[in-house]
Order: C-alpha cells, then structure tokens, then sequence
C-alpha cells in the first residue's frame, strides 16, 4: 500500500471537510444514503432470533436491497424476481447461508450465499456484501466492483487480485486491507466502513 497516497488523500479531504463525515457540506449526502437508519432495520430484521422463519428473511432481504442506495436500480427488480420465484429448499439456504454469514461461520456462510445467487446470475459482490455491511457498518465493507479495482490500483495495493465472482478468500484479504488503511487516518473519516471507502473514492478523482 502506498501511504504517502492515502496521507495526502487525507489531508486533501480534511481540508475541504475539517469536521470529516460531521461536516455539514456532506450531510446531504449521508442523509441520502441513510445508512444508520437502513443499519437499525437490518440489525432487527436479522436478527438471530428471525431465522426461524426463512422465508420472511429472504423477503427482508429484498426490502432492504429495495431500499438502498448503495444497489444499482438495475439490480433491484432482479432481486426481488429472485426471491419470489425461490423454491422452498433455495429459501432455506438462502437463509442459512445469511446466518452463517452474519452469526456463525462467516466462510461457510459467504460460499452458500454466492451458491444460491448464481443460480439467478445475482452472484454479485455488491449483493453478497450488503447486510454484512449495514448489519455492522464498523467492521464489516460494502464491496463495490469499480471502487474497489480503483483503490487496489490507485494505492498500489499488491499481492490480491479482484474477480467479479465473490469468493471469502478475497473477502477476507481486503478487509484487512482497509481495516489497515483506516487505522491510518483521522477516526472523523473511518467511523462508517461505506464512508471509508466513499472517501477513498472521492480522493482518487
């Protein structure tokens, strides 16, 4: 990684956002984006308590791909196709898959996920990484394809590769990857893990 990159991209973004993400100029935006509120619906919704009932978290979970912004309008029909023609054994480890994902073995989860996505073409990293993310927008990133091939190039991130289809292994690479690029600036940037990566963004235009 390089750092000198990542410092002036810091500096560059404090200079036009002293308070960070509590700088009034980007409220418009976070509150657009409406990450704490769609985050608090998906920590109910998700809940461990919820997965006895399979097919209201696959509905919940097209609720909340219906709901964000961070979904591309494209995506969002499909997915919510997706899960009305879900047989009930697809139903099942969808759900499953979500749990492990989110409260148990998160590896086994991930692959189970992405299995039954590619049935419908939807094996996608921004809907595989979506609940993770708002259900804990502190450890957990939302993977965008595009951002995240500029980041790797722009900061001279070497030795991962990205591939459209989403595997743990990578999963789990780059999220070290920003958790240690967070580390290294101001906690005004790096609270919110879809802010991170929106300020690494915005830097490199």
């Amino acid at each position: 990684m390089n750092l000198q990159k990542l410092k002036e991209a810091e500096a560059n973004f404090l200079a036009f956002y002293p308070k960070g993400f509590e700088d009034e100029a980007l409220l418009p935006i976070i509150k657009r984006h409406n990450t704490e509120g769609i985050g608090k619906s998906v920590r109910e919704l998700f809940a461990p308590d919820r997965f006895s009932r399979m097919e209201e978290i696959c509905e919940s979970f097209a609720k909340i791909v219906s709901k964000s912004s961070l979904i591309s309008l494209f995506e969002k029909p499909k997915v919510r196709d997706m899960v009305k023609q879900m047989n009930m054994e697809q139903q099942d480890m969808f759900a499953i898959g979500l749990y492990e994902l989110l409260h148990g073995n998160q590896e086994k989860g991930f692959a189970i996920l992405v299995d039954v996505l590619s049935i419908y073409k939807l094996a996608k990293w921004s809907i595989v990484t979506l609940i993770p993310y708002y259900y804990a927008r502190e450890k957990a990133f939302f993977i965008k394809p595009t951002t995240t091939k500029d980041i790797l190039k722009f900061f001279e991130i070497e030795g991962i590769m990205y591939k459209p289809r989403p595997t743990y292994e990578f999963y789990e690479r780059y999220t070290k990857v920003l958790e240690e690029m967070k580390s290294q600036v101001s906690p005004m940037i790096g609270a919110d893990n879809a802010g991170f990566t929106g300020f690494l963004m915005m830097t490199m235009k």
